[in-house]
């Protein structure tokens, strides 16, 4: 015996609409594009760098505060920065012996915010 859910996901028969097939494949952005997005998409699949850029929607702040703020150590927190400024998603500035991280722009914060909209969501 079939289960339901498994019947509810696939078709009862095969057709193929090769207009909206057109379609998809004219709009479907290049596999390099698409590759880039997840994996932009997986560096917000770590709670600690979430953390951090929470951290950063508030202010401007150097290692250390980070490390105080999120009761980890610098090493941790240095690692992760440097994935998230690989990315795109923070940038730098040294003043004096002290670097200062901050969001690299809005879309950081656009993301993060959709991304809660869609969690809180009672949809389903």
């Amino acid at each position: 015996m079939k289960n339901q859910n498994t019947q509810d996901d696939c078709c009862s028969e095969v057709v193929v609409h090769e207009e909206l097939l057109k379609i998809v494949n004219e709009m479907m952005p290049e596999e390099t594009e698409l590759y880039d997005l997840a994996e932009l998409f997986k560096v917000f699949g770590d709670s600690t760098r979430i953390r951090i850029l929470f951290v950063l929607f508030e202010a401007e702040v150097c290692v250390c505060d980070l490390a105080a703020a999120l009761h980890m150590t610098q090493s941790a927190i240095s690692h992760q920065l440097r994935i998230l400024k690989q990315n795109k998603l923070v940038k730098s500035r040294r003043e004096g012996k002290s670097v200062f991280y901050s969001l690299a722009d809005d879309h950081v914060r656009s993301i993060i915010a959709q991304g809660r909209e869609h969690i809180e969501e009672d949809n389903f």
